[in-house]
């Protein structure tokens, strides 16, 4: 740890330094964790799909679950995934028989305002351009086996409409995994009448798709062609649901999703195994990487490290209510990240001022912190905050963030693995294992999945949030009302919101109270299994930022990629 403005040896860029990785053949890897070369499909030398067959002979779980969540979020993140990479380091050089287990980054934030999502400095996991590019293939076959629903959808009302799906109740999208703005509301089927039948349509980001949802949820194959299969396409003139079955698509959708649904094997920079698999939004989906590749993780390892999208309202929300629900999961610990930077976000600091020392800021916006850890606490599972170190960190920051620390009562440890890999997060790693050796976890949901729909959408506000009230807007109150008809009001809630405020409005940080949220839309997602209700202004298709990252990326004259973070 450094004082603000103390000279410092340059670390290189994130792409440099997995540029000039001693990367190991993925095989060698896969043979740390009991995987032999012929239970592997190779993507070249250094990724993998991990066979079927390993994951039937591994569903029983031994290992120890670990949770990375971090507090509200900055736009530039809080270095949640960086700290998780730098975790499992940590534990592997502690001699722990440790697996990662991360989300596939989607094209759109990479290209977009944040970057790449493989760690960070000398805590990542690579190659790093293949996965924060196309890497194997599992979002395109995303993209494609939502698509092609949409136009079976389409043909089957061009084709006489057998299943009666009224064309102004059409709500099954299209998906574009990328941030493309003037997609959110088009026209289809103009033309003429062999063009199809003229409608509205939308496109949604590819992560923020169902269909990525449900295979991050699929236990195997056939349950994987059930979830699918349940989707809701649409209504009819009676307003009943009409289902993806229906128009007979569940099983072109599987075979398409067939190779996707298959773990991805790679390395962390230190050559540790690591899943990466599944990538769901975390404000408009789940969040979380595929329950397929946590199981097989927790039934090859000692201890395995996970993360969840955005903040601890969100993703770690999610994470216990949904897909520790579908997945017997019980977690053994949570690691809580914050940062000097991110706290002084939430205390009013400008985005331009984050690096600069303001203890002011700091204080104001510790509230933020302590909701997280109350927050987590609920679910009975033990909490370490990880205090992500910054070079930028002024001494007297860090001194007031570890006070406050012990004023919660909370272990807490200064990790440097952006700067020093698994050796900046030993402490931290002992810290999760003191607490996973202490027995303490004694993990339980937040509300009865059976509870009204709009009395856990309130218990969620109130008890992760803060807020005062709920609001439902007009159509909110038709859909819900349409959702008990159907049936499906036993379903967990999906909260979509924004990451950077407890509240539904960005602009409201810190920790704010009594507050009230406005539910516009609920809407089922019957094939994954959650009820989706979406709040404030978030949308599920983004747009690009005036400068979006994508102006700094290419390819040298030899066929190297730069300007990727």
């Amino acid at each position: 740890m450094a004082e603000s403005g103390t000279e410092r040896t340059r670390v290189p860029s994130d792409i440099e330094i997995a540029q000039s990785a001693n990367i190991r053949p993925i095989q060698e890897i896969a043979a740390q964790v009991g995987i032999g070369d012929d239970q592997l499909e190779h993507y070249g030398h250094y990724k993998a799909k991990v066979g079927l067959d390993v994951l039937k002979n591994n569903k029983k779980q031994k290992g120890k679950l670990v949770l990375v969540t971090a507090i509200s979020a900055t736009s530039s993140g809080v270095g949640k995934s960086t700290v998780s990479v730098g975790l499992a380091q940590a534990l592997k050089r502690r001699e722990k028989n440790v697996m990662l287990c991360l989300r596939e980054p989607s094209l759109g934030p990479c290209m977009g305002i944040k970057g790449g999502a493989a760690g960070g400095g000398y805590s990542q996991v690579i190659p790093m351009e293949d996965i924060n590019l196309h890497f194997t293939g599992d979002i395109h076959a995303v993209s494609a086996a939502h698509n092609l629903l949409s136009a079976m959808v389409d043909n089957s009302l061009h084709q006489g409409n057998s299943n009666g799906i009224d064309p102004r109740r059409v709500v099954w999208p299209r998906a574009l995994d990328m941030n493309d703005r003037s997609l959110r509301r088009i026209v289809v089927g103009l033309a003429g009448p062999l063009n199809g039948v003229p409608r509205e349509e939308r496109f949604l980001i590819t992560v923020a798709s169902e269909v990525m949802a449900i295979l991050c949820l699929a236990t195997d194959l056939k349950d994987l062609e059930k979830k699918l299969g349940r989707i809701i396409v649409g209504y009819d003139m009676g307003r009943e649901p009409v289902f993806a079955g229906q128009v007979k698509a569940p099983g072109a959708m599987t075979a398409l999703l067939r190779d996707a649904f298959k773990p991805n094997l790679v390395q962390t920079l230190e050559g540790g195994p690591a899943l990466v698999h599944g990538g769901p939004f975390a404000n408009i989906a789940h969040g979380c990487n595929s329950l397929a590749a946590t199981r097989l993780a927790l039934g090859l390892c000692d201890y395995v490290v996970t993360e969840a999208g955005f903040g601890a309202d969100l993703g770690a929300e999610k994470f216990f209510n949904i897909k520790c629900r579908y997945g017997n999961l019980h977690p053994d610990c949570v690691v809580l990240v914050a940062s000097a930077r991110a706290i002084k976000f939430q205390g009013g600091a400008a985005p331009k001022e984050l690096d600069e020392e303001n203890l002011e800021a700091l204080i104001r916006g510790m509230g933020n912190l302590d909701k997280h850890v109350e927050n987590i606490r609920k679910y009975g599972v033990p909490v370490v905050v990880a205090l992500n170190s910054y070079i930028t960190d002024s001494r007297g920051e860090t001194e007031l963030l570890a006070k406050h620390c012990q004023k919660l009562g909370v272990p807490w440890s200064i990790t440097d693995v952006w700067e020093k890999g698994g050796e900046g997060g030993l402490d931290l790693a002992d810290k999760v294992d003191e607490q996973i050796s202490s027995g303490k976890a004694d993990f339980r949901f937040l509300y009865d999945a059976e509870e009204p729909v709009q009395q856990k959408i309130e218990t969620i506000a109130r008890e992760m949030y803060g807020a005062g009230s709920v609001e439902y807007s007009t159509t909110a109150r038709r859909n819900i009302q349409a959702i008990e008809k159907s049936g499906l009001d036993n379903l967990p809630i999906c909260m979509a919101k924004t990451q950077y405020s407890l509240s539904d409005n960005p602009a409201l940080l810190g920790r704010p109270s009594g507050f009230n949220i406005t539910v516009r839309e609920v809407i089922p997602s019957a094939g994954a299994g959650f009820l989706v209700a979406l709040t404030g202004d978030i949308m599920t298709m983004p747009g690009l930022p005036k400068r979006p990252a994508a102006e700094n990326i290419g390819v040298d004259k030899d066929g190297k990629i730069y300007g990727l973070f």
